[in-house]
């Protein structure tokens, strides 16, 4: 007698859920479009463990600039090669979890909604917001234990992302000559103390900031041939460039470079002076903190990025996550569970443009007023 099992099809369905959830949580995160797994990508994708004496690592190799000038002609190359400069820095990772139960099925039968599409959506949202947060926390320098506008995460009955492995890594700080803020005319170091009403973003803002990132060795990225950085700031901020009689003569001038690359997807459409820009409401501020900059700290301000190469590293082991599907009271719930096995960084290195201090490899944090 035939039968019909339809058990056997079950891990066919599973994989089929996992790509459309990881498909939707790729649609819906903002860094997805920077992520790669070469050095020429804004966030660098480690997919795959490194054996190390220690064991199996999540590690990011660092390669900077060389900076001799070369032997000319017939002179003697020997003893005078240069080293190079190669750092490998090791991404910690921890398992993170989300879990949703449907009520129960007299509850399913009467909904019109189907549980496991539900999940999936609500899942995948979850994955792509809560990796945003932590990749824009970690370029900021900002404990996971705030939201990207500085209010106290929520926990609730789950538990605090400062317990995950890697929360410890991100500085409390970004390095030394990695952090400025703009005091309406010149770039002065990072002090959110001196924050104040006229520390508003302009065109001579961005020279400098260009400068700036060259001069320290900030690779930027390589689109087409030509060489590109990404500044990712508030759209508040965004919205005073624009008010700057400067930047609007620039943008009449502005054309659209390389728009087949991934990393414009969602750009404000035009580079200013090899420099292209991104909005996004989770650029860290202060508008929902206690605590906030300036005078007495009672002044809003914003943390906008310059982004070359290997700004972050994002290690993400499992890829897709894992999709969990059980049942709960005796069977009367269905329950999914969407896990992920990552790791976020803000990778330094030893920088010789720097008087051999510790800096940050591919980020410079820029203040202003909000």
């Amino acid at each position: 007698m035939p039968y019909t099992a339809f058990g056997a099809g079950q891990t066919q369905f599973k994989r089929a859920w996992v790509r459309e959830t990881v498909k939707a949580y790729r649609e819906q995160s903002f860094w997805e479009k920077f992520m790669g797994t070469g050095p020429n990508n804004i966030v660098q994708r480690i997919t795959e463990l490194k054996k190390t004496e220690k064991g199996d690592r999540a590690m990011i190799g660092l390669k900077a600039n060389m900076k001799a000038s070369g032997i000319v002609g017939d002179n003697d190359i020997d003893g005078r090669r240069e080293a190079l400069e190669t750092y490998w820095v090791e991404i910690h990772t921890d398992q993170l979890r989300k879990s949703v139960a449907s009520k129960g099925r007299v509850d399913d039968q009467r909904s019109v909604l189907d549980f496991r599409t539900e999940a999936k959506d609500s899942l995948a949202d979850w994955r792509a917001q809560v990796n945003d947060e932590m990749l824009f926390l970690a370029a900021s320098n900002i404990s996971f234990a705030y939201n990207t506008d500085g209010s106290a995460r929520a926990v609730g009955s789950e538990d605090a992302l400062t317990q995950l492995e890697y929360a410890a890594d991100i500085a409390a700080a970004p390095s030394s000559k990695r952090h400025f803020t703009f005091d309406g005319t010149n770039l002065i170091a990072g002090n959110t103390g001196a924050i104040a009403s006229g520390y508003v973003p302009k065109y001579g803002a961005l020279v400098d900031l260009c400068a700036e990132a060259k001069m320290r060795g900030v690779k930027p990225l390589t689109i087409n041939g030509q060489e590109v950085y990404v500044h990712v700031v508030h759209p508040k901020t965004f919205a005073r460039y624009k008010k700057d009689a400067d930047f609007r003569d620039v943008l009449v001038n502005a054309g659209d470079r390389g728009m087949k690359n991934p990393i414009f997807t969602g750009a404000a459409g035009f580079t200013v002076d090899g420099i292209l820009f991104h909005t996004s409401n989770k650029v860290f501020n202060t508008s929902g903190a206690t605590t906030k900059w300036g005078a007495g700290n009672a002044i809003d301000g914003t943390r906008s990025l310059l982004l070359g190469q290997q700004a972050l590293a994002f290690a993400d082991i499992w890829g897709s996550g894992d999709w969990h599907e059980e049942t709960l009271d005796s069977g009367a719930k269905n329950a999914i569970t969407l896990s992920q096995y990552t790791g976020v960084l803000k990778p330094r290195f030893m920088s010789r443009l720097d008087g051999d201090t510790a800096q940050d490899f591919g980020v410079i944090c820029l203040d202003y007023y909000l």
